[in-house]
């Protein structure tokens, strides 16, 4: 699973020049992606986030603070290999109900399962379940709220908002429709606070004790949060951003983190984490004259003859930056590794 896809104009400015250059209208998101696609493509199961709402497919679109995005994204990510996104956030609103019906038909239409806001009362109370190389997992995905949109008084299923004992029922509800493996994805944190909060720490511990629960990981921070092990169940508190064009004296929001859990199945036929990876990435290339926006794998990209060095000593520093935030609680991520 990887950070947010939080899609900004500069990003959508980079897919029309892509386009272009191409002969072909339009936008095509597939060249920022195609740098993550070989780490994303091999996954048994790929889960990103979408944290904005899709616009019209002609338009018009918006960018911050009221969100709706190109569809084109939708065929790219595919094409990129993702299986499914979560999309409860706080801007799962920001269009509104109808916004957030067309976001899921145009997921639906794409072929791209989805969890988190929901449609109708029947979709919200069903968990999604997932095939993961024959390996049934469900995915829950709820957000700490709306950004004071309220959620629409006839639909109040549409946008769940994180309660533990209901996600303890979710769960609870998923293995007894046959799920082997629980993940359970959270739109939540401190925005550009690399710390998870006491709110998050407190849900992770609540959510951990669980035995229905195997996976929590999460997003919203906009830059990376540690890894943790709580009662044998890994925490990823924050993943940072996957693509997005925050232009903010912030460090870190040009960085996140694409993480990979291997789980192996025990003689009991329950499964358990048994490697527990970070895939370090940059966002690079945002030139207001002329955008040409990639996600990069960092390792592979150091390796790389075709990337500046001035690029590369932002990602050296990056790279620094991501090593030290994932391992921000050094003692009880033991086991978590670099991986490429």
């Amino acid at each position: 699973m990887s950070g947010d896809v939080l899609l900004h104009e500069g990003l959508w400015a980079t897919a029309s020049n892509d386009a272009q250059r191409e002969g072909r209208k339009g936008m095509d998101f597939r060249p920022i992606l195609a740098g993550m696609r070989p780490d994303i493509a091999e996954a048994d199961l790929a889960i990103c986030h979408l944290e904005t709402p899709l616009g019209p497919k002609g338009g018009p679109f918006s960018g911050y603070p009221v969100f709706a995005v190109p569809p084109a994204i939708v065929p790219a990510l595919v094409w990129e290999g993702y299986d499914a996104c979560t999309t409860a956030s706080n801007h799962a609103l920001d269009q509104g109900f109808d916004g957030l019906q067309r976001t899921l038909r145009l997921l639906d239409a794409g072929g791209l399962a989805h969890a988190g806001s929901a449609a109708t009362e029947a979709d919200s109370m069903q968990p999604l379940m997932l095939d993961a190389a024959g390996v049934r997992v469900a995915l829950i995905s709820e957000t700490y709220g709306t950004n004071g949109i309220p959620i629409p008084a006839g639909e109040p299923w549409s946008v769940p908002i994180i309660d533990v004992p209901t996600i303890e029922q979710r769960a609870q509800l998923a293995r007894q429709e046959g799920a082997q493996v629980v993940i359970v994805a959270l739109h939540w944190g401190d925005e550009y606070v690399h710390e998870p909060s006491a709110y998050q720490t407190d849900v992770a511990r609540q959510l951990a004790k669980d035995d229905d629960i195997d996976l929590i990981y999460g997003h919203h921070a906009h830059v990376v949060q540690p890894f943790d092990r709580i009662h044998r169940t890994w925490v990823a508190y924050g993943l940072g951003n996957a693509i997005a064009q925050q232009e903010t004296d912030m460090i870190g929001v040009w960085e996140g983190i694409t993480a990979r859990f291997t789980f192996t199945e025990r003689a009991d036929g329950r499964f358990d984490v048994t490697k527990t990876e970070f895939i370090p990435t940059f966002i690079s290339g945002y030139d207001p004259a002329n955008p040409k926006m990639r996600w990069l794998n960092i390792p592979d990209s150091l390796d790389n003859l075709n990337i500046a060095d001035d690029e590369k000593v932002q990602m050296r520093a990056a790279l620094a930056r991501i090593k030290d935030d994932v391992n921000l609680l050094h003692a009880r991520a033991e086991g978590l590794v670099m991986g490429r």
